[in-house]
């Protein structure tokens, strides 16, 4: 079998697959992956914006440590944390001069910088509501330029083995075709595992492909079970996909109320109230529901002007409205639901894993800069810096200057991808959603954890026996038991730890 040769192949085309490939010696021959279109990834859905800091007279980098400390409930990796503090201030610069990304500006000209939960200090550059959005557009228009960089849409990497030194990939296409790559080099940037639960934030893309991959590949995964609840989705339990109300919206003021449409954060949380860390806000909202008997929630900023909130949030207003809600009138009602992963594919300083030349960035790797829960627009930051350090490590290698010749396309032998359909995806992925959320939300149930890890086993031991046709379908439904498993099994050797 023939494998087209490449230098580096990025899995995962959100802002660390993309800000990887900018970084990159333009030398290198490169392989973009793109599960779906190039914009569709959690990347850009991120609200918020950047945490950084970029205002020196008012804010500093151990401000900000000492902030994503308190959140990571100190389970974070120090040396890290301050990589991603020291050197996330460089890389929002490089985003405003190099590739043109719009932050919003005070009228001096500054950055206007706003407050999200968990911050001592207004350091959260932002575009509108939209800031991912923002920043992944005007990244895939400077990538698309590059001439050492090719992107395939609509591919999903079924398969990953390795040999000596080199990685061949198995990538199913949108025609219904496999296609074969190799590289030297792997970047896993594949997002997160938000379709393992019923009600997520994320993308229906999110189905922790890349970490499964690295799993069987023998990459080590670290507290997968870090999995963070945010406090403020928009209360539609009719849809997978919950659209989340951005944590700036209560950094501007807005209150939470309970069932009674009464503030209730102020009793758990004198001090810091609806600003605390997401998941003490989380937690809070599940003991008053405790308290009142009921799950209605509200988030209410009506109180602020009707022309301020609309400037701020246009994309938050308009698609509260279209749900029937006007959030300069009213609150808006919202529940917890799975929003990030902490965990994932563990990394060094350099986004290296312990298998020699996979790298991974982004939300599916493990640098432990977040701890046990991440501070609100710390994400972005660590996409950028992480993927631009890895990007810089592999072009420390000279792999060009080295080269003696490169053959396009390397032989290989790998099983064929033939076999039965798997008939039954929808029904062992709804399964595996029901036990995930029966099981591990907000608080986990470690009765509903016994029952549900025996049962995910099951599963995965079916999908792993073989005899699957190895395609789309197979691929996320293998990826979504192996993650839960894997979250599952944390979940129940820490459970004497909580």
């Amino acid at each position: 079998m023939k494998f087209k040769r490449f230098d580096v192949l990025i899995v995962g085309t959100g802002i660390s697959g993309i800000y990887a490939a900018l970084n990159l010696d333009a030398k290198l021959n490169v392989l973009m992956l793109s599960k779906k279109e190039l914009t569709l990834c959690n990347s850009a859905l991120a609200q918020g914006g950047v945490a950084a800091v970029m205002d020196s007279k008012n804010d500093d980098f151990e401000l900000h440590i000492k902030d994503t400390l308190i959140a990571g409930q100190y389970k974070n990796n120090l040396d890290n944390v301050r990589i991603l503090v020291e050197q996330g201030p460089r890389d929002v610069e490089r985003l405003v001069e190099k590739y043109g990304v719009d932050f919003d500006r005070n009228e001096d000209g500054s950055l206007a910088l706003t407050l999200e939960g968990g911050h001592s200090r207004r350091r959260i550059a932002h575009h509108k509501d939209t800031t991912g959005k923002e920043i992944e557009t005007c990244l895939i228009e400077q990538v698309c330029k590059l001439k050492n960089v090719t992107v395939i849409n609509n591919s999903v990497l079924c398969r990953l083995e390795k040999e000596n030194n080199t990685f061949f990939a198995d990538v199913f296409t949108q025609s219904g075709e496999h296609e074969y790559y190799c590289a030297d080099f792997v970047i896993m940037a594949t997002g997160g595992i938000g379709r393992v639960y019923n009600y997520t934030t994320n993308s229906a893309i999110a189905t922790g492909d890349g970490i499964a991959l690295a799993y069987n590949l023998g990459a080590e995964i670290k507290n997968l079970s870090y999995v963070q609840f945010h406090p403020t989705a928009f209360a539609d339990r009719k849809n997978h996909e919950c659209f989340l109300v951005s944590e700036a919206v209560r950094g501007e003021g807005a209150y939470l109320l309970n069932c009674n449409k009464e503030r209730f954060m102020p009793s758990y949380e004198p001090e810091r109230k609806e600003l605390a860390p997401r998941d003490v806000v989380s937690k809070c909202i599940m003991e008053e529901q405790k308290k009142t008997g009921s799950d209605e929630f509200w988030l209410d900023i009506s109180y602020k002007d009707a022309d301020f909130i609309k400037m701020h949030f246009p994309m938050i207003y308009e698609n509260v409205l279209e749900k029937g809600y006007d959030m300069t009138k009213e609150p808006i009602p919202i529940y917890p639901c799975q929003h990030y992963l902490m965990g994932g594919i563990n990394v060094d300083g350099k986004g290296a894993t312990n298998v020699e030349g996979l790298y991974s960035a982004g939300e599916c790797s493990h640098t432990g800069v977040h701890g046990k829960n991440r501070l609100a627009s710390n994400s972005l930051l660590e996409a950028l810096v992480f993927s631009r350090l890895i990007a810089e490590d592999i072009n420390s290698k000279n792999i060009s200057d080295k080269r003696t010749d490169f053959d396009e396309y390397v032989e290989y032998n790998m099983t064929a991808p033939d076999g039965k359909p798997l008939s039954d995806k929808a029904e062992i992925q709804d399964e595996i959603r029901s036990i995930m959320q029966k099981a591990y939300f907000v608080y986990p149930d470690y009765n509903e954890t016994e029952k549900g890890l025996k049962r995910i086993k099951e599963i995965k031991q079916q999908l792993e026996s073989g005899g699957y046709e190895i395609n789309a379908d197979y691929t996320e439904t293998k990826s979504l038991a192996t993650v839960a498993y894997i979250i599952l099994s944390e979940i129940w050797e820490r459970r004497d730890e909580e």
